[in-house]
């Protein structure tokens, strides 16, 4: 079983590649000089850190060699770390469950950022964790998404309430909480249409599954998190600003970080909405979604090592 540090360094190395080949030894043993500082810049502005991020992280490294003239790469990799560490601080979402069963979770975003594939992956990692949880397939626009999520479900043997093509998404919604509650689950998890942010009549669904949901638990949904694309990177601002102003986001989750070179987004997401982060895409296996880790994103990000073999 892959260290929870690995699987950040493993699941984020296209990013971290990118980095270490733009800085050509910045952060490996010899003394860091103005060439290899632009060189470095390029490189976060490249992974989509954003102007803000890669400044401090750049004006914290300058300082540092100004009163060490031999400061080594290795050692300004560690102050970029401990930079990004403080930008995201407070950024790791907390679950909560509401105070009456089951919590719901509508998992919102853009057609092709992974929702089906991230609903299913989030029910197995609940189940994991001892709950019992039950999926709602409201993606009725197309009959690919139920049928996907309908496999899935086999695979990880989870509950799922689906309709057929073209039902009214609010509806099964609404069948999915009420027989959450009847049943006794803790969790059901709301699979939605991908939309655009700048489509109206779409993002008008959205709202009726929320008041059709409520009128189950007023409380409901708890939790409104947007599945984003990490291979988008700076663009995902732009919809996470959208659905956070149209539908209150409560949280985040970053999907294909395994297969981009551009991981920095979501620190430009967590610092202009202050939306928490709660898990990121790692690989394409149930137990790669991951709960997200400032810490362990900051350390893998630069290529830093752990010890005690967690490297």
């Amino acid at each position: 079983m892959l260290s929870l540090f690995k699987k950040f360094r493993e699941g984020l190395s296209k990013t971290v590649s990118a980095i270490a080949s733009k800085t050509q030894g910045l952060f490996g043993g010899r003394a860091i000089d103005a060439s290899s500082l632009g060189t470095l810049e390029e490189a976060l502005y490249a992974a989509d850190f954003g102007v803000q991020t890669t400044g401090e992280i750049l004006e914290e490294i300058k300082s540092a060699s100004r009163k060490d003239k031999a400061l080594r790469g290795s050692e300004a990799a560690v102050i970029a770390s401990e930079v990004l560490k403080r930008a995201l601080s407070g950024s790791e979402g907390r679950l909560t469950r509401a105070a009456s069963s089951p919590t719901v979770v509508v998992l919102i975003g853009i057609n092709g950022s992974g929702k089906t594939t991230t609903a299913a992956k989030l029910a197995w990692r609940f189940k994991q964790d001892g709950g019992t949880v039950l999926l709602a397939a409201c993606d009725t626009f197309r009959a690919a998404a139920i049928d996907q999520l309908r496999a899935w479900s086999e695979r990880l043997d989870l509950e799922l309430v689906s309709n057929k093509p073209g039902a009214d998404p609010a509806a099964v919604a609404f069948d999915a909480v009420q027989a959450g509650r009847s049943r006794g689950r803790d969790w059901v998890i709301v699979d939605t249409a991908g939309r655009l942010h700048t489509k109206g009549n779409l993002m008008e669904e959205l709202s009726k599954i929320r008041r059709v949901v409520s009128k189950i638990d007023p409380s409901a949904p708890h939790h409104a998190w947007l599945v984003v694309d990490g291979s988008l990177g700076s663009n995902s601002i732009e919809q996470a600003r959208a659905f956070h102003k149209s539908f209150g986001l409560t949280g985040l989750i970053v999907t294909k970080l395994d297969g981009t070179s551009r991981g920095g987004a979501l620190v430009g997401i967590w610092r202009e909405l202050r939306i928490p982060i709660f898990y990121v895409g790692l690989g394409e296996q149930p137990e790669d979604l991951q709960a997200f880790s400032a810490a362990d994103y900051a350390d893998a990000v630069f290529g830093l090592s752990r010890a005690g073999g967690n490297a």
